[in-house]
């Protein structure tokens, strides 16, 4: 799911080309992505952009009138940008909007369609689609910390949690943890004032540098590759593959659809995380270090 610094990268990219220009259309493809029947979608077209916002992991273009369209892209959602008229749509496109300068198409891929575009009237109604969270590159030390200790729950979880943080998912969550040097599962009632202080600097640099670093590449050109495994990551989507600082294996929890990566040697003192699926099937075989890891290895080679 694209999360703050995707968001923010596409954000740079539009407001090149779709701000203070007119919608000449909006096309809703496949019906299901509209999540709203009032405003009509007729209400937005001749009607001219003038600011764009997130909200959370949503852009919101905001036109005149305080009239809103909100996307989020969810997991597989993607824009892209085509000069002239898009032309045809194929089963991937959910809408296209067609500006004086190009076309901006929303698409989804895979069977799954969680995508989604809400059309609002004022900055309440737009207001009401925020979960909440705080943003965490705009709010001191104290704001951080009380957002997140509002419940004793694991790193992870409330990092990811939008209704604490802003705009933070899976990817980022790992790389954030990486840097802080802390236990994805680590209790937010028992962190120390140090980690505590050690997590807040590692959030802020972690998303400034990914925010930066993608928000050049926008002003370039319109991204094409927005993913949540990027090649210079730290530990997220690098299962198996060496930390850049201990060179051990990065390891894994998964849970659903997604995963959890981590170092162990760099974030939990050596110590596996049990991952649901193989902790189970091992029970008490599960190796519980990275000594016992690297035992099992030489028993089963």
């Amino acid at each position: 799911m694209p999360e703050l610094p995707d968001i923010t990268a596409y954000m740079t990219a539009l407001e090149e080309r779709i701000a203070g220009q007119p919608l000449e259309r909006l096309s809703i493809v496949n019906p299901f992505v509209l999540r709203t029947q009032e405003p009509p979608v007729a209400v937005l077209q001749g009607r001219t952009v003038h600011t764009l916002q997130r909200i959370g992991k949503r852009i919101a273009i905001g036109f005149d009138g305080d009239y809103w369209l909100v996307l989020h892209l969810m997991i597989a959602g993607r824009l892209h940008w085509k000069q002239g008229r898009a032309g045809t749509a194929n089963r991937a496109t959910l809408a296209v909007l067609d500006f004086p300068k190009g076309s901006l198409v929303l698409t989804e891929a895979g069977s799954k369609r969680r995508a989604s575009i809400h059309i609002v009237e004022g900055e309440a109604a737009l207001y009401d689609l925020d979960p909440g969270g705080i943003d965490v590159l705009h709010c001191d030390f104290e704001a951080f910390r009380n957002a997140l200790r509002s419940e004793n729950r694991t790193l992870k979880r409330a990092l990811t949690d939008p209704r604490i943080l802003s705009g933070i998912g899976n990817a980022y969550s790992d790389e954030i943890l990486y840097a802080a040097r802390l236990s994805p599962v680590a209790l937010t009632y028992k962190l120390t004032l140090e980690q505590w202080q050690r997590l807040f600097a590692a959030t802020q640099a972690t998303l400034r540098l990914w925010v930066d670093r993608l928000q050049d590449e926008a002003k370039r050109d319109f991204p094409k590759h927005v993913t949540a495994f990027r090649e210079d990551m730290a530990v997220h989507g690098r299962y198996g593959k060496p930390c850049p600082a201990c060179g051990e294996k990065v390891q894994r929890i998964r849970y659903a659809d997604n995963e959890t990566n981590y170092c162990a040697r760099c974030q939990t003192g050596g110590k596996l995380l049990a991952d649901r699926s193989l902790s189970r099937l091992l029970k008490s075989d599960w190796p519980r270090t990275l000594d016992e890891l690297e035992s099992l290895r030489r028993r089963t080679t």
